[in-house]
């Protein structure tokens, strides 16, 4: 990819790591640390922890992080809970950067593999690659989540032909620009490659680490993990349907 085709970075950001949280009071300050040491030395960047209504002290360890020597890291609160597509959301527009990177706050995803998502990025052939997104080769969940993510990229993939293995992935790296000119629902971050190739943009899949919760109490199960994820599906081939073409605006000076 040319650098013509790269948005110029705001604020003099590469990209804004954004990690939605709700009662994640142990896991902030060592994602925190794992990414200032992935990408320090690498790009200028900020990590934003999205506070979704927690009630564990959250907060106050976002707060502790900056005071840790880290001060990249911004806390943005939700008064309630709002659910994740609505935190990742709020991340994003806070953003300063061209480009996010998005990790789930368990601590499942490795902030070691953003640097490859972003190298992927901006070595992609094509212009039109604005979404890489992980793909999660080896899973170190319950079987019960295994099952239930293994059943709902099976249908998601095959109703919504998104060609992405993982879609329900949360470590992947996007354009802040098009994300903001997508709709808005409940459950959108699961439905994000077939969102990006409604707005005609390419998506690709880079395998990344999976690791076991070892801090902190999943959110998620079968109920509000698969059956919610099926009924959006239909609200997501509608719009790929109703989608309009997408065509080149000039201005004649």
């Amino acid at each position: 990819m040319n650098s013509s085709s790269i948005p110029a970075p705001a604020h003099g950001l590469d990209v804004s790591v954004v990690i939605p949280v709700c009662n994640e009071r142990e896991n902030v300050l060592p994602l925190a640390r794992e990414i200032h040491a992935a990408l320090g030395e690498r790009y200028r960047f900020e990590t934003i922890f999205v506070d979704d209504g927690s009630t564990d002290g959250t907060a106050e360890a976002v707060r502790a992080a900056r005071r840790d020597g880290l001060p990249e890291v911004r806390l943005i609160r939700h008064s309630v809970r709002a659910g994740q597509s609505a935190a990742v959301a709020t991340g994003v527009r806070e953003a300063r950067a061209p480009w996010i990177a998005t990790l789930d706050g368990d601590g499942q995803n490795d902030p070691a593999d953003i640097p490859n998502l972003l190298v992927a990025v901006h070595t992609a052939a094509s212009p039109r690659l604005r979404l890489v997104m992980g793909n999660r080769t080896t899973r170190r969940d319950t079987w019960l989540r295994r099952l239930s993510s293994r059943v709902a990229n099976g249908v998601r993939g095959g109703m919504l032909r998104d060609g992405t293995p993982d879609a329900g992935c949360g470590i992947k790296v996007f354009d802040r620009a098009v994300f903001m000119d997508m709709p808005r629902f409940d459950h959108m971050h699961r439905f994000m490659p077939a969102l990006f190739r409604r707005e005609g943009y390419e998506v690709v899949s880079v395998p990344v680490h999976h690791r076991e919760r070892t801090r902190g109490t999943s959110k998620y199960g079968l109920h509000n993990r698969l059956w919610v994820g099926i009924v959006d599906l239909f609200g997501v081939m509608w719009l790929m349907r109703r989608a309009s073409p997408r065509v080149c605006v000039e201005e004649d000076a």
